[in-house]
């Protein structure tokens, strides 16, 4: 892999690759104030999110939980997830997924602010 980070622009923020290979991937994930990702969930893969920066509420197979900094959570396989930034200022965490598929196409969105679903 060359030095070229892939770097992405979502409704909800920003997304970059900081590490990639065959089993796993590993992305900085930044949420802005008032923002959440779609409520989703992976077939192929689990996560890790470890936050480093900001505070939010992880919703994971139904139950809410806040985080800040220095808090992780795992997302197992086929676990429907989604991360909602509550706070004031950007909520920054470390993606680790890790399993056998990390293509973008390998995500079931059940909920989207975004009028992504389906």
């Amino acid at each position: 892999m060359g030095m070229t980070s892939e770097h992405a622009e979502r409704p909800w923020g920003t997304y970059t690759v900081l590490d990639e290979a065959s089993d796993h991937k590993v992305k900085r994930i930044v949420v802005h104030p008032g923002k959440r990702l779609s409520y989703q969930r992976h077939t192929r893969r689990a996560e890790h999110w470890f936050v480093v920066a900001g505070n939010g509420i992880v919703t994971l197979d139904g139950t809410d939980l806040e985080v800040a900094a220095g808090t992780a959570v795992d997302i197992g396989y086929g676990a429907a997830h989604r991360v909602a930034n509550n706070g004031a200022e950007d909520l920054v965490f470390i993606e680790v997924q890790s399993g056998s598929y990390f293509g973008e196409d390998d995500i079931e969105r059940l909920e989207d602010d975004f009028g992504r679903v389906g």
